[in-house]
């Protein structure tokens, strides 16, 4: 069972429950899934929606049924010759009264046992934070907060603690020890001496109760992005690792699971051994596994987002990352490159501004080292700062001149991190360091010109070990350690969650891990990733949908006809516009929306639309109005142009949808209805070549909940919510031809047909997808630029795979997404010789020159195996 064959990832919380999952898995395993993959089950803040913020890491989340549920879907997974893997979270805890490791370090503060377990800088320059933890926890200033009489001094569980709201936070054993019966009269905040005893009670204390939005500027401890609630572990302590990991390595030694997904690895201090760690651990309790268990390797991927060429290190020692890349790759290969000047002159012409989308990410990065990150730069320069001062040829750098040219190698910064060690760095992290300071020196002052090529070979381009054992060599080991942790929040926050929010020629390539630069890939260039991949990371994941993304796949699939249209989708938004003129409302002295958030809302209405849904159905068309609508302000928001999370504007905000909800009514709304059917059946096409490539292509498919019908979601929580799998397993059970199934393919049978029959082939051929090479096959004839072929083989058999592509010239306002054979006429591929079989339709073909027509068989997509 190792590695697997594919994954179905489930989002568990306390609507759906592991014991719910037990009741999908008869659905997964005769779709032909051999492992579930599930989102963080150890025990979360309490009513938590995704795990992320776990708060004991010894304790199965009693929220999702416990350990008992587990040990019960494990069993059913085993009957069924199914196995699972599990996402667990190194980088952060989530933070507050439920976590009893955070609780002890408010509490007794630097000596708390677990006082090292949190990234934590105990030596701040703030003479008020010096040895204590900034809290960002009030809603309002600290005076108003205690004057409001939201502190209080209570009684609780027979210990003093202080009431905030209505948390309660410890208070240190020596602030407390002389404390009597009448500690709480004397401390009332409703009295001048009360409040001013209050006070003094509290500056007593480890931590320090700051206004939330002074966290930017002030924290003290690593966030998760800019998360107050979400802080960093020191996961390269042995103990640190051994502690949060006890309970992981346990459920593997019983054989509960069979392996792990690594959330946000590049937040660690040191990822490649972190992971060379995780897996030499693994290793070593597969001899304790139970019969019934796999002794397989553990299967071991990390959350990576890899910039275009730049390679996953093979000496991690893991299959492969969660599969961003691909999601990239595969939404590329499918527009057509043909459109970009149209669509980039739309963007530009309808907004006014000129700026590519590099620019606004470098627009993006400068603000939000500003709006977000001022605490986390700070750290970095005092890092470097130390490190300079501790060598006497640096002693006169000052702190100020390092966070200048700091700043402008964070803003230039080409990628989520580099992976500098005790050897420096390695030569594809050194081509980066010379984009970034190439960049910079572009916009960094003269005269720290020097400094800036000295900073950049502080970290990480001078050996550390050519350095002397001392102060010198930990300092600059740190500041080492300390800007690569930096590196990709901001490039994250910057990146997905602002210029991808700003930046709207075509959304479909606005996407986790996505270069939105770049709006197409060459069939030849796709087919390179994937040879490559073969030999390198056979078994990475591959997915197209996941619990983070922006759009849906099927979205992204019918955007993405946009690039072979740009004429027509042109003439289409001029028209709109204009005729919307009225609906635009004036909120805080400005047009609302913006002619950006305008453009980008018509194409998320004709992207998003429902295929049942028609401009005669109101109860439909509300729905569809809140879901865009929440997609909407979340867009604005992230945008942090007219209005952000921090300090909303919602007059603008309210205008926009204003705007939204008249777009889904009377003649506006048919206009989107039609030009979203028009859009249909080439999107759907585009949907199953994105569906076989993902279950054919090199590596271990990904089935995120729900998209194994068409995915039309938005961004969090839409793509989160609950999914009917009583429909699906019905629609399961009629096992329709996918003859039939096209003729219907709105209700998603089609698409469902096609996963299992590939998933079902996986099955009967595990080798030759694990281990099969991958060699392109071109097509030649008029319409050879709308296949793509390979072919894939393993000690004889063989696997064909075709899919259409750029098809909307045929398929346009078409009632299925179905090509009759005259279009593909004099256009052929030649088969590797053998007798070859259909998987997706009936019959048989000869090796040797084949039509294309033949291989398709009346679809877009078609899979053939031999041997």
């Amino acid at each position: 069972m190792s590695p697997p064959r594919s994954l179905a990832r489930l989002q568990f919380h306390a609507g759906f429950t592991l014991d719910d999952a037990v009741g999908v898995v008869d659905y997964y395993a005769r779709l032909g899934v051999s492992h579930l993959y599930a989102s963080p089950i150890l025990r979360a803040r309490a009513g938590s929606t995704h795990g992320y913020d776990v708060v004991d890491c010894h304790q199965v989340n009693p929220e999702i049924g416990g350990e008992d549920a587990l040990r019960r879907l494990v069993a059913a997974l085993r009957e069924r010759g199914m196995g699972l893997i599990v996402d667990i979270v190194p980088n952060h805890m989530g933070i507050g009264p439920e976590n009893a490791w955070w609780t002890d370090v408010l509490r007794h503060g630097r000596e708390s046992r677990y006082a090292q377990y949190f990234d934590i800088d105990w030596q701040s320059p703030d003479p008020l934070l010096r040895g204590r933890l900034l809290l960002p926890v009030l809603g309002a200033g600290y005076d108003a907060t205690l004057r409001e009489e939201h502190l209080h001094l209570v009684r609780r569980r027979g210990e003093w603690a202080l009431r905030l709201y209505d948390d309660h936070l410890p208070l240190s054993p020596a602030s407390v020890r002389d404390l009597g019966d009448d500690a709480e009269a004397r401390h009332d905040p409703s009295t001048e001496e009360g409040r001013a005893r209050l006070h003094e009670l509290i500056e007593r204390q480890h931590y320090r109760l700051a206004f939330w939005k002074l966290a930017s500027d002030m924290v003290n401890y690593r966030r998760f992005f800019d998360v107050n609630e979400l802080a960093g572990l020191r996961i390269e302590r042995h103990v640190v690792f051994e502690d949060t990991h006890a309970t992981v390595f346990r459920l593997y030694a019983e054989g509960l699971i069979d392996g792990v997904r690594c959330d946000h690895v590049d937040g660690l201090a040191d990822p490649r051994g972190y992971c060379r760690r995780l897996r030499h651990r693994l290793e070593r309790l597969r001899t304790r596994r139970p019969p019934g268990a796999p002794r397989d390797a553990a299967y071991l991927v990390v959350e990576k987002i890899l910039a275009e060429d730049e390679p996953l290190r093979t000496d991690w020692r893991v299959d492969g990352t969660t599969g961003y890349e691909f999601m990239d790759q595969v939404s590329a290969v499918l527009h057509d490159e043909a459109g970009e000047g149209v669509l980039t002159g739309l963007w530009r012409d309808v907004t006014g501004d000129a700026a590519d989308f590099a620019t606004q990410a470098v627009r993006a990065r400068r603000q939000i080292l500003v709006d977000s990150f001022e605490s986390e730069l700070d750290r970095t320069a005092r890092a470097l700062f130390v490190a300079a001062r501790a060598d006497v040829a640096s002693r006169d750098v000052s702190l100020a001149g390092i966070r200048r040219v700091l700043v402008e190698l964070l803003v230039h910064f080409p990628v989520y991190r580099t992976y500098a060690g005790g050897m420096g760095r390695d030569a594809f992290d050194e081509a980066i360091f010379s984009r970034a300071v190439e960049g910079a020196l572009r916009t960094v002052r003269g005269e720290d010109a020097d400094l800036l090529h000295l900073v950049a070979g502080w970290l990480g381009g001078e050996p550390l070990r050519a350095l002397p054992p001392g102060p010198a060599r930990r300092a600059r080991a740190r500041a080492i350690a300390v800007f690569q942790q930096a590196t990709s929040p901001v490039a994250a926050k910057a990146v997905e969650d602002t210029a991808g929010y700003r930046y709207g020629r075509l959304l479909s390539r606005n996407e986790v891990g996505v270069d939105a630069a770049r709006l197409a890939l060459s069939t030849d260039a796709f087919h390179a990733r994937c040879a490559e991949r073969a030999s390198t990371f056979p078994h990475t994941l591959l997915t197209t949908a996941t619990h983070d993304h922006k759009r849906g796949e099927d979205l992204r699939a019918r955007l993405a006809v946009l690039s072979e249209m740009a004429g027509r989708w042109t003439a289409a938004v001029d028209r709109w516009r204009e005729r919307h003129a009225p609906f635009r409302q004036r909120a805080e002295g400005r047009l609302a929306p913006s002619a950006a958030d305008e453009l980008m809302l018509y194409q998320m209405l004709v992207g998003a639309w429902p295929l049942d849904l028609t401009p005669t159905d109101e109860e439909g068309l509300e729905r569809f109005a809140s879901r865009v609508a929440a997609w909407q302000r979340k867009a604005l928001r992230e945008a942090k142009r007219w209005t952000r999370w921090t300090s909303p504007n919602e007059p603008y905000e309210d205008a926009c949808e204003d705007f939204l909800r008249a777009m889904l009514s009377g003649e506006a709304a048919t206009e989107l209805y039609a030009f979203a059917q028009y859009l249909a059946a080439p999107g759907a096409a585009n949907g199953l070549a994105q569906t076989v490539l993902r279950l054919t292509t090199p590596g271990v498919p990904d089935l995120y909940q729900g998209s194994d019908d068409w995915d039309f979601s938005l961004v969090d929580p839409d793509n989160r919510r609950p999914v009917d799998f009583t429909r699906r397993s019905a629609s399961l059970a009629q096992d329709r031809p996918l003859a039939d199934a096209v003729v219907t393919w709105r209700d998603g049978s089609v698409k469902q047909g096609v996963i299992r029959a590939l998933l079902c082939l996986r099955k009967t051929h595990p080798e030759l997808f694990a281990r099969g090479d991958y060699r392109p096959l071109a097509a030649v004839g008029p319409a050879s630029g709308r296949v793509l072929a390979f072919v894939r083989e393993h000690r004889g058999r063989k696997l064909l795979v075709a899919v259409g592509r750029h098809l909307a010239p045929w398929l346009a306002g078409e009632a299925a997404p179905t090509v009759p054979a005259a279009r593909w006429a004099g256009t052929t591929l030649e088969l590797p010789e053998g007798e070859w079989r259909a998987v997706l339709a009936g019959g048989r073909l000869d090796g040797g020159r084949v039509d294309v027509a033949r291989v398709f068989d009346g679809l877009t997509v078609g899979v053939w195996v031999s041997g």
